[in-house]
């Protein structure tokens, strides 16, 4: 459950009623981790990235690490550069811009969830998962942090 509260200055706060009926001043995000499936028919996968949505803070943001000797391991012959390619226009996506190619005009909602589509392609969105931040740029790093590197 959340409420919304508008301050003097306009800007609009949500605030989330947490366990025990108490209130949060974090914002709900969601995130996905991006995965590297060098050979699709396979399945086998290595996680490469994760994707963070915070509407609240019209925030969407990605952070990679790329593990070669892991990707290597899946697939000897794994296209490395190809891989960084596909990582490297996540990221230009989430920037938005010019950079962002047809996505350049989106909302970081639309950009987020156009991401996160299911995809048969070497790098792939995993699942969307929830939680509650009060920095979603910070919570991009330690989710990177805890889920790929």
């Amino acid at each position: 459950m959340s409420e919304r509260h508008i301050h003097m200055a306009g800007s609009v706060v949500e605030r989330h009623v947490i366990k025990g009926g108490r209130v949060s001043e974090r914002d709900v995000f969601e995130y996905a981790v991006l995965k590297v499936v060098p050979r699709v028919e396979r399945g086998e996968c290595i996680n490469a990235g994760v994707l963070v949505y915070c509407r609240a803070k019209a925030y969407v943001g990605v952070r990679t690490h790329l593990d070669e000797d892991r990707l290597r391991a899946l697939d000897p012959a794994a296209d490395v550069a190809g891989v960084r390619a596909a990582l490297q226009a996540v990221e230009a996506v989430c920037a938005g811009g010019e950079a962002a190619g047809q996505a350049a005009r989106d909302d970081a909602g639309r950009r987020f969830r156009w991401l996160v589509a299911p995809r048969s392609t070497v790098v792939q969105p995993g699942p969307v998962h929830t939680g509650l931040t009060l920095d979603p740029a910070a919570e991009a790093e330690r989710l990177l942090d805890l889920l790929v590197r």
